[in-house]
């Protein structure tokens, strides 16, 4: 398994990975709002590469891409914006290898706690981050489509 940072190159592959995770694991939101959020928050656009305290990262193996992850320091915090594994290679230690890299990234930027949010529903998520020392501390909502949905946020002491 190799972790590296992300290229623009690699977008497609990225975009490919997160349709697929979301139909996968967001069963109470419609394919097509899944679809067009996709379209609209995958970008180099919504995911600049060069931007001040941004780490992106991607999991490949054999030439493919299994997974990513998305970060954005500022100040003394740093938030998670997105952590994605294709549905068929998760539980394989990918996500831990993703986080793992992405806290020593982290922590070049003198930030001294990690934030993960995501929607309240998922399971997965939830015990994922909290697997690896989060703990909830406090809850949010997101619009999306006219939608509002319940979310965890998760934070990390460093």
């Amino acid at each position: 398994m190799n972790v590296r940072s992300a290229t623009p190159e690699d977008f497609e592959a990225i975009t490919a990975v997160a349709r697929a995770t979301w139909h996968d694991t967001y069963d109470e939101l419609e394919a097509d709002m899944i679809d067009q959020t996709v379209d609209e928050w995958y970008t180099d656009d919504s995911m600049p590469l060069e931007a001040p305290g941004t780490v992106v990262l991607v999991a490949e193996e054999d030439g493919e891409l299994v997974g990513f992850t998305h970060a954005v320091a500022q100040g003394d915090k740093a938030d998670i914006l997105r952590m994605y594994v294709r549905p068929d290679r998760q539980g394989e230690g990918i996500g831990s290898q993703l986080h793992e890299r992405l806290i020593e990234e982290i922590e070049s930027h003198d930030v001294e706690r990690v934030r993960s949010i995501d929607f309240a529903f998922n399971d997965t998520s939830r015990a994922f981050y909290e697997g690896l020392g989060f703990e909830q501390t406090d809850t949010g909502e997101v619009e999306i489509d006219g939608e509002y949905y319940d979310e965890a946020v998760y934070t990390l002491e460093l």
